[in-house]
């Protein structure tokens, strides 16, 4: 195999550049979908379910365009970014309809849209680090792609916000539907984010030729025939084959994505109860909360950006298991606390960017530090420990099938939280956000069992290797 050329960072912060536009796309619905299937009519008991879009989506097209992405060249495009740019037209027309939606039932099908379009924008772009990268520049690439998502999610989540602080839009400016005037333009702006970016990544990035052996593999599967039936045929392998670690992780990841489920889906609702005892979405109270929401998942994700190139040596150091355990600790420690903080005690003031006067940063801020620190090792170390156990050639497929972990757990999540959990938490969204983060916890202790090589020590091996 051609040994790969080590790449400079801004060439690796230009291939990472499109994964700006996605987390754009997911931090607006994290923020805004449950806040506006409320104002749509819908009830606390119900928001679960009209969440299924997002992991179902996953489950389905993930695997699938993993699969079919290996077995793709296009000499233009190349072989992941075909599968960027028609997420991204995907994604960006339901981004601008997403405001209009006059039914709960319109507002969720186009959810469906708009994670289908994520998800296969986003699959392609894990496999395209390992495509792109030497195995000692994966930790950098995965964590590039967190610095990304921090920072696509940081300004997709305040800009309600700035939007209002600039003057531009009142909170009580409304369209007809009930949904605020500043949700549906950060919806515009978010389409915008998620086409350019994609398109910036596309235009600067090229991606390396397969081999003859390659080539030759994929012009005999085209003869071959049966497409459909050989794209399932390798899913179905391959989780056969799963490698050792890979299986190791997945109560690693059922844990944390169950629990980051149960924080997306009613945070709005515990911060409305929480600081304004109140979860009707007609009171003031309850807008307010909507637009909390927006800044305490910018700061988590500001927190997410600021430590996530820190993580990489810390990973070198005591490996990407050690890293995983201590930030999912701190995460959920995070969230579990979230009803003991309010936003009546100041910590400290900063100055007003969009406006006159200060900013307060009340105590309530203090658990997106955990989280943050939480969410980035969640985006990168996972990843960092399955990359160096799965057959190169099958690196599409292997992603796909690794994020069926992140949405099985949401289904389960969805269905459980629906039918007797909620009634089991005595119906008060806090208990669910706190379930989230003991969840986060059991995720980290679960982490320590996985037995992987450190990034230095897969690097060791590499070396050996290649003088022997």
């Amino acid at each position: 195999m051609k040994k790969k050329p080590h790449l400079s960072f801004w060439q690796i912060w230009n291939m990472n550049f499109g994964f700006f536009g996605i987390q754009f796309s997911f931090g607006l619905q994290q923020s805004n979908m449950s806040a506006i299937y409320k104002y749509l009519g819908a009830t606390e008991s119900e928001i679960p379910m009209l969440w299924l879009a997002g992991p179902v989506t996953g489950l389905i097209i993930q695997p699938i365009i993993g699969a079919i992405s290996d077995g793709t060249w296009s000499p233009k495009l190349g072989r992941r970014k075909p599968f960027f740019l028609l997420g991204a037209i995907l994604a960006s027309i339901a981004l601008i309809f997403m405001p209009f939606s006059q039914s709960i039932w319109m507002a969720a099908g186009l959810l469906w849209i708009l994670d289908a379009g994520n998800n296969i924008a986003m699959e392609p772009y894990r496999a395209f680090v390992s495509d792109k990268l030497e195995e000692k520049q994966h930790s950098l690439g995965f964590l590039m792609q967190s610095f990304f998502t921090g920072l696509g999610s940081t300004l997709s989540n305040f800009t309600p916000a700035i939007l209002i602080s600039l003057g531009i839009f009142a909170m009580s400016d409304t369209m007809e539907n009930g949904i605020p005037v500043a949700t549906y333009w950060a919806f515009f702006i978010g389409a915008f984010a998620s086409i350019a970016s994609i398109l910036y990544s596309i235009f600067t990035t090229s991606e390396y030729p397969p081999t003859d052996e390659e080539l030759l593999r994929m012009k005999e599967n085209k003869k071959k025939g049966n497409f459909i039936s050989r794209t399932f045929n390798d899913i179905y392998q391959s989780i056969k084959t799963m490698p050792k670690t890979m299986k190791q992780l997945i109560p690693v990841k059922f844990f944390t994505w169950y629990g980051m489920f149960c924080y997306w889906q009613y945070i709005t609702s515990a911060l409305s109860l929480s600081l304004f005892d109140t979860l009707d979405e007609t009171t003031e109270g309850f807008r307010q909360a909507q637009v909390l929401t927006g800044q305490v998942n910018g700061t988590y994700n500001i927190v997410c950006f600021l430590v996530a190139f820190a993580l990489v040596p810390l990973a070198v150091k005591i490996g990407a298991k050690g890293v995983h355990f201590f930030s999912l600790l701190l995460g959920g420690i995070g969230l579990y606390f979230i009803p003991s903080l309010n936003v009546t005690d100041i910590l400290f003031s900063i100055p007003n960017i969009f406006g006159e006067g200060r900013i307060n940063i009340y105590t309530l801020y203090l658990f997106t530090i955990g989280l943050g620190i939480a969410w980035a090792s969640m985006l990168a170390m996972p990843y960092q420990m399955l990359v160096g156990a799965i057959p190169k050639e099958k690196t599409g497929v292997y992603m796909g099938i690794f994020n069926m972990f992140i949405v099985i757990p949401m289904i389960i999540q969805i269905f459980t939280m629906q039918f007797f959990v909620y009634d089991l938490l005595g119906n008060n969204p806090i208990n669910v956000v706190k379930l989230g983060g003991v969840f986060l916890i059991l995720g980290g202790v679960f982490s320590l069992f996985i037995k992987n090589k450190k990034p230095s020590e897969l690097l060791q091996s590499d070396i050996l290797k290649n003088n022997n």
